[in-house]
């Protein structure tokens, strides 16, 4: 049985957004696929559907050492699965309905792309502000209206993962840290990774039936982005955190605005 041709330079590009993710926590899906569109020229559609199966493989290991550590909500990643799982699913049949490959859909991935890079950049700057509004806030976790927004956020970020492979990290982390004011930063980040795995591997899984997953390159990508994220992840304690976030944000930012403009 012969084995894959492994491209070096998709490797590189994975060590690059692995340790990115591992010393930050974001970067995943919002730099990835667009380097692999800008950069490669992948077809976006392909770039999305490889990057979620990318992303579903790399949140595995998150998921795991969070989950170790005890630092995963499963109540609140049931809430935000309920919401998302049923989107995604959504999402796919209507991208199944009007064609994947089709220059209208790929204009159209393009555009909600850079959008939602927009987004997560503003998500990153403004984090520690609304961090801070909502450690002044003392509604409880638990109440009827958290529970009706989380699900509501689960299935906004279900249709715009399956769309772009961008928004579960930076956006999902954010608006969770608005509903559940009471709940330690640590294990709203476990609780957010810990749902972005079931939702990117339903989302890719997708993608991959409807033809849009290389999975060449997805090997590729992987071989660098594990040392990738173990390299960050042991030197994040070290990294200085704003000057990190802003350098990622204006990054993503200009991305956006060049996708937007295409």
């Amino acid at each position: 049985m012969a084995l894959p041709d492994i491209n070096l330079l998709y490797s590189a590009s994975g060590l690059f957004v692995g340790f990115l993710v591992g010393l930050t926590g974001v970067g995943g899906g919002s730099l990835m696929t667009p380097i692999l569109v800008l950069l490669f020229g992948v077809h976006p559609a392909t770039a999305v559907g490889t990057d979620l199966l990318y992303a579903a493989a790399t949140k595995s290991v998150g998921t795991f050492v969070h989950g170790i550590k005890g630092s995963i909500d499963w109540r609140v990643t049931l809430r935000l699965a309920a919401g998302s799982v049923p989107a995604a699913a959504l999402t796919l049949l209507l991208l199944h309905r009007y064609g994947m490959h089709s220059s209208r859909t790929s204009q159209i991935i393009l555009n909600v792309l850079g959008a939602a890079l927009l987004l997560t950049a503003l998500a990153l700057v403004f984090r520690p502000q609304l961090a801070a509004l909502a450690a002044r806030r003392t509604a409880p976790p638990g109440s009827r209206r958290a529970l009706g927004l989380t699900i509501l956020t689960g299935a906004v970020l279900g249709a715009l993962v399956s769309f772009t492979s961008v928004g579960a990290g930076a956006i999902g982390v954010t608006v969770l840290l608005l509903l559940y004011p009471l709940l330690p930063t640590t294990r709203i980040i476990g609780s957010d990774i810990a749902h972005a795995v079931p939702l990117t591997l339903l989302a890719g899984t997708g993608h991959w039936l409807l033809g849009s997953v290389d999975w060449t390159m997805l090997l590729s990508l992987l071989l660098g982005s594990l040392p990738g994220i173990v390299l960050g992840s042991h030197l994040s304690s070290r990294a200085p955190d704003v000057l990190l976030r802003h350098i990622l944000a204006v990054t993503l930012a200009l991305v956006g605005i060049k996708l937007v403009s295409s």
